[in-house]
């Protein structure tokens, strides 16, 4: 059906309308980051700093660690998508492939999961860490990030399994190679970049979450960055703002770049399997 000239206009309008809804928070932040205190506290912001400075950078890292955050936020987001591409790539490959009863309430688990709450979770992970003695420690925030990102990445991946011919396997099959053999050396190579862009994916998510490590991880030096920018909020609620927006700046930096270079890989992965060849 053919879309006439008012409705295009009005589409295209609901667009512009929606991407500016998205990005003045972000905008706002970077206009924030770069003001001085008079014009923070003006009466008449502006959108444009008058006077641009780097004071809030650097009194951002002088109060606070952020270098010693950001790294603990990396070793856990780096061995989180990890763990997680490792436990899912096997098991997206069985549940693309093995259309069983099963395996459709394993997909339907997926789903299903992803509508729990944090809070819903926390009490139990809390208590089964507690008796891992995992309290307290990196590689106790790692386990509930790749469980946490798990279901979504098995998703994913089901989806690029779903779009390797099955054709290949079997002619693997036929040349004496295994499931497995099957798995590592025919499958895996084609869905590489699935791979990539789940476990990129799950790097984001593990490096934006703030509640299972503010719950988790008590010590200071172990509090990941999402935590630490918390710290820049008075006991009375008074932020200080300046530096509060140029910590989350420079936070939210390495979550825009990985999803600009992913997003069509996400979209993608999404959308495969739901057209039938």
């Amino acid at each position: 059906m053919k879309t006439g000239r008012p409705a295009r206009v009005g589409q295209y309008a609901a667009l512009l309308a929606y991407l500016v809804f998205l990005a003045f928070p972000f905008l706002w932040l970077v206009s924030t980051a770069f003001k001085p205190p008079r014009e923070l506290g003006s009466l008449h912001p502006t959108w444009i700093p008058k006077n641009p400075t780097l004071d809030n950078f650097r009194q951002a890292f002088d109060e606070q660690p952020l270098l010693h955050a950001a790294l603990n936020s990396l070793l856990a987001a780096l061995a989180a998508a990890v763990v997680a591409v490792l436990v899912a790539t096997p098991m997206a490959y069985v549940v693309a492939r093995r259309r069983t009863r099963l395996a459709k309430a394993v997909t339907g688990w997926v789903v299903v999961s992803q509508a729990f709450p944090f809070v819903l979770l926390i009490i139990p992970l809390f208590l089964v860490l507690k008796n891992l003695r995992l309290i307290n420690s990196v590689p106790g925030l790692v386990l509930v990030y790749a469980v946490w990102a798990l279901p979504f990445a098995l998703w994913m991946l089901a989806g690029y399994v779903r779009a390797v011919p099955p054709e290949l396997e079997e002619a693997a099959a036929v040349d004496g190679a295994g499931r497995v053999r099957t798995l590592v050396s025919v499958t895996a190579p084609l869905l590489a970049p699935g791979i990539v862009a789940t476990g990129l994916f799950a790097f984001i998510t593990a490096w934006n979450e703030f509640f299972f490590a503010l719950v988790l991880l008590k010590t200071p030096e172990k509090q990941t960055l999402p935590v630490v920018l918390t710290h820049f909020i008075g006991a009375e609620g008074v932020a200080d703002l300046g530096p509060l927006a140029a910590a989350a700046f420079l936070a939210t930096l390495p979550s825009l770049v990985v999803f600009a270079l992913i997003q069509r890989r996400i979209t993608g992965g999404m959308l495969t399997g739901a057209v039938k060849s």
